[in-house]
């Protein structure tokens, strides 16, 4: 029997009226790659870890605590122990609100907070872990959708493939913003800048394996952008739905991901609680599907590194679900447990 461990974040309380969850934390999950099943090995309770990161070597596991500026959230490193449970090294303290994303990237921490519009550098030290932070960066402007658009709302940090340069999707102004490490410190590369369609709202972004294309899931309209490279500048070339033409409700983007073989993208929309599935073509997308995930608030999905499994997390119905992905990339649900609550982030070992 074949078996493939990963972690889950989650939310473990509501922040907001209607926002949140009632997760157990970080859970330690293993998946039987021969059925799909999945099994919970540990759960480290923390506050509303919802995204998380490992180091290359697997050895540390890095999360946020989704709160409010004046709740105090933390960034906070995890030994990963021999039997893949956690045990707590450090925390930093997180000078915004509602921070949802972090990568890392050489031997930092970069994280993203959505209420405040900013993004900040945590050093990691020789052992792994978290220095406090040196450089942070509050990005500036608006967009036209007024009611998600009044002020930035940094939300994705993405690592592109040439491992130097640094993106920073922002729902509220409608821009990628472009930074780079320069002796040990982030620094703005404003040059690089991405624009996307306004009204938009840039979530998350993945690059083809070469880096040479970008796909960018707009969250208030629920397309995405293909933004191609052209002599580093990466620019908007075309738009696609990734909604059914009979959708009525508000689009609410949630997660896009690329299949490691590149032939194949997924992106999940809420409220329709569907996953959309493109082909790549040399010069664009082509939706072949959709696969409804019946659950609520599909949050966020991965593909597993072999590309043989798709895993969603449904933040409020509190399940998930296990899909085979078919030659043609379509998939076939054959595992779902409610034994993960308000799973949000699904991180496998490097």
């Amino acid at each position: 029997m074949g078996q493939l461990t990963f972690f889950v974040g989650s939310y473990t309380e509501y922040p907001i009226p209607g926002f949140g969850g009632i997760g157990k934390g970080i859970y330690t999950v293993q998946l039987n790659t021969d059925t799909g099943e999945l099994t919970t090995l540990h759960t480290k309770m923390v506050r509303n870890p919802s995204y998380l990161a490992l180091r290359n070597d697997n050895r540390f596991l890095y999360c946020l605590t989704e709160l409010d500026a004046n709740a105090h959230p933390k960034v906070q490193a995890y030994k990963v122990k021999s039997d893949l449970s956690l045990e707590f090294s450090n925390e930093q303290s997180i000078s915004g609100g509602y921070p949802c994303h972090l990568s890392v990237h050489e031997n930092n921490i970069l994280l993203a907070c959505y209420a405040t519009g900013n993004v900040i550098q945590y050093p990691l030290d020789a052992s792994g872990s978290l220095l406090p932070s040196v450089k942070e960066y509050r990005h500036q402007g608006a967009s036209i959708n007024e009611a998600r658009q009044e002020g930035p709302h940094a939300h994705q940090v993405i690592i592109h493939p040439n491992k130097v340069d640094i993106y920073v999707c922002d729902l509220g102004i409608d821009t990628i913003k472009a930074y780079r490490l320069q002796e040990d410190q982030l620094v703005s590369n404003a040059d690089k800048d991405i624009a996307v369609s306004k009204g938009g709202g840039p979530r998350h972004m993945v690059f083809n394996a070469k880096g040479s294309l970008g796909y960018v899931l707009n969250e208030l309209s629920g397309k995405v952008s293909v933004v191609q490279e052209n002599e580093g500048i990466f620019q908007e070339m075309a738009t696609y739905n990734s909604l059914p033409d009979n959708y009525t409700g508000l689009p609410s983007a949630s997660a896009i991901r690329l299949h490691p073989g590149g032939k194949y993208l997924y992106t999940a929309n809420r409220g329709a609680e569907l996953l959309t599935i493109f082909q790549v073509l040399e010069n664009g997308l082509v939706c072949v599907g959709y696969q409804y995930t019946q659950g609520e608030e599909i949050r966020e999905f991965n593909i597993t590194p072999d590309g043989r499994w798709l895993i969603v997390g449904h933040q409020n119905s509190h399940d998930m679900v296990v899909y085979r992905i078919l030659l043609d990339g379509t998939l076939d649900e054959v595992y779902s447990t409610k034994e993960i609550l308000s799973p949000v982030c699904i991180t496998f070992l490097n």
